[in-house]
């Protein structure tokens, strides 16, 4: 990738300091929407008039009520890439100028392939993955500093780390990586998971630098995989600088005293909902630490919006998770989308939008018909299935089925699926960085595992896994969340137990991993599962059957949750197989009988190719 280099030149004197920040940095062109709004900061930067060379159109200039912020708005349209000269004037003198670049895209930038459900996400939290860098463990004296013995500390985890291990990574049968946020978090204490961000256009220094985030992207797409920022709309740390100095009071949404969401986000859509409770949903903060965007106010929408589409040129992003989705602003989160939409037509973006009802979830996708009552559009093309997360937290537990017990859970999870617009565009999981581990929920028990993975790797959506848990990794959130985010065994010099390679793995340690790797490289080539139609059937004495299946192939998965051997006639399902006799087991590749009893040991999964 070729270096970027930005030139700042500055012409008279007593003056030249007077620009401390310009954002966006650069910009490119070229751009589907050609207003770009520039934010000019330093102190009394507003009482400048200014000007821009080549015959540049300057469309807005706002100014606010603090002196130290000027938002200037140019119009792109047609202007080749380029470098042109802002003009500060005081009095009819030039005070001083800035250089300022509009960069060529890459070739064909907009119509980008995105993520899509024949994908396989790996999320992982860098600085609990691999240290890459020794030398970048901490930053200074203000920052919170390396400490791998603290568990809700830094340690050390880079974004060379990651880099050092894609053939891991490609080898599980990764497609697209999914980071937690990487941009600088210069909270005191527990920065590590970097939610909390105080510069949106630079890389937390103790993951390395912008060009690195670049770099890997660019070393993900050599392997044909890839990467997905994780973007929060909602809050920015305290420690952000802006926070020391406001653009406007309603740059962020302030309480006479402290007030925290209530969380309950069903009042952003509740028809009997009061306004005060939907007030403090939206607009109270989601932690001490974390000051809540104002997304109605127009300028910091357009600064969200950019800084987006500057991360997606700059280091060629092929899709967007966004955190706390519907916290947001309901109005400024749908122009949020739709504008990177509009000029990504082909983008993915999936919010966390965490609810416990398939309707409130599907009232968030794009289209929904649900939200369309209201005559609201979210832009959002894929949200997050949480209820299947749920389900699959506690199913395998459950060795006896009732009306809502056992392999139920799973039917009537996806017996709701109508209410979506596009179903095979929600990401599903069964852990995350927020939730119970997998493989704590079931106490390492590798079978209860493998049904969990096999439901991700055969069901509709884009299947997502947490780092480790291909490892057997476990942690329990009642422990705090450090616990559910421990060290990746192998990514630091001296761990005993190096889980990246198949020599260093514990026999337990690579029976997770065979499994995994198996099942989703797979499910790479396999389009039946990415946008195959699914068939299921009425569990019956907790085993569950469905089908996978498109005009040239059909896939059958069954599932004993019992404790007892089943045997399961294949009678009952003669519309999905009644042009088939056999069929190849995917995971041991043995031939198996389809024509009439299939015996399924006690908590255990088949995948079958039907032949």
């Amino acid at each position: 990738m070729k270096k970027i280099i930005l030139l700042f030149i500055f012409t008279t004197t007593s003056m030249f300091a007077q620009i401390e920040r310009i954002e966006p940095p650069f910009w490119y062109a070229g751009m589907h929407n050609p207003e770009l709004q520039i934010m000019f900061y330093g102190k009394n930067i507003a009482q400048y008039q200014i000007s821009v060379s080549n015959s540049i159109k300057i469309t807005d200039i706002k100014k606010t009520e603090n002196p130290n912020y000027l938002f200037v708005t140019i119009n792109t349209k047609n202007v080749p890439a380029t470098n042109c000269v802002f003009t500060f004037k005081n009095n009819n003198k030039v005070s001083f100028t800035h250089n300022y670049s509009l960069k060529q895209r890459r070739e064909n930038s907009a119509q980008r392939k995105s993520f899509d459900a024949s994908d396989m996400m790996y999320l992982i939290m860098p600085d609990r993955f691999s240290n890459g860098k020794n030398n970048n463990d901490s930053n200074n004296q203000t920052h919170e500093k390396f400490n791998r013995d603290l568990p809700g500390g830094r340690h050390g985890g880079d974004i060379e780390g990651i880099i050092n291990h894609l053939e891991y990574l490609q080898g599980l049968g990764v497609t697209t990586l999914w980071n937690t946020p990487l941009c600088e978090d210069n909270e005191v204490a527990y920065s590590y998971h970097t939610y909390a961000q105080s510069d949106v256009y630079k890389i937390d220094p103790r993951y390395g630098i912008n060009e690195d985030y670049a770099r890997l992207a660019a070393e993900l797409h050599k392997r044909k995989m890839k990467l997905v920022m994780d973007y929060v709309t909602n809050h920015w740390g305290k420690e952000h600088w802006m926070m020391k100095d406001l653009p406007t009071r309603d740059w962020i949404h302030q309480f006479e005293n402290f007030t925290q969401t209530n969380h309950k986000r069903t009042t952003l859509h509740d028809i009997n909902a009061s306004k005060i409770d939907t007030k403090i949903c939206m607009d109270g903060w989601f932690a001490p630490t974390m000051p809540d965007l104002n997304q109605s106010n127009p300028l910091m929408l357009n600064y969200l919006i950019q800084n987006a589409v500057w991360w997606i040129e700059y280091a060629d992003l092929d899709g967007f998770r966004v955190d706390t989705f519907n916290y947001s602003d309901p109005e400024g989160i749908a122009k949020w989308t739709k504008a990177i939409t509009d000029e990504y037509p082909n983008f993915n973006i999936v919010g966390e939008v965490w609810m416990q009802n398939q309707a409130q979830m599907a009232y968030w996708q794009k289209d929904s018909k649900i939200a369309a009552i209201q005559n609201y559009n979210s832009h959002l093309p894929s949200v997050m299935d949480f209820t299947l997360l749920s389900a699959l937290g506690s199913v395998f537990n459950e060795d006896h089925e009732s009306w809502d017990k056992g392999m139920a859970k799973i039917y009537d999870n996806f017996s709701n699926d109508f209410l979506y617009p596009n179903i095979n565009n929600l990401l599903i999981f069964a852990e995350n960085h927020d939730t119970q581990r997998l493989n704590h929920v079931y106490n390492n028990d590798i079978r209860k595992y493998k049904m969990a993975i096999a439901i991700l790797a055969t069901v509709r959506g884009i299947p997502q896994l947490y780092y480790g848990s291909e490892i057997g990794m476990a942690g329990n959130k009642d422990n705090g969340d450090a616990d559910i985010r421990q060290d990746f065994p192998g990514g630091w010099e001296g761990d005993t137990n190096n889980a990246f390679s198949k020599e260093g793995r514990t026999q337990m340690q690579n029976e997770y991993f065979d499994f995994t790797s198996k099942l989703f490289n797979w499910r790479k080539n396999k389009s039946v599962i990415h946008t195959g139609k699914m068939t299921h059937y009425i569990p019956e004495d907790n085993t569950y059957v469905y089908f996978r299946y498109d005009s040239k192939e059909s896939v059958m998965v069954l599932f004993n949750n019992s404790n007892e051997t089943k045997a399961i006639n294949t009678n009952r399902f003669a519309e999905n197989i009644l042009n088939y006799k056999t069929s190849k087991d995917v995971i041991t590749g043995k031939e198996i009988d389809v024509a009439n009893k299939i015996t399924l040991e006690p908590k255990s999964v088949l995948i079958l190719e039907l032949k």
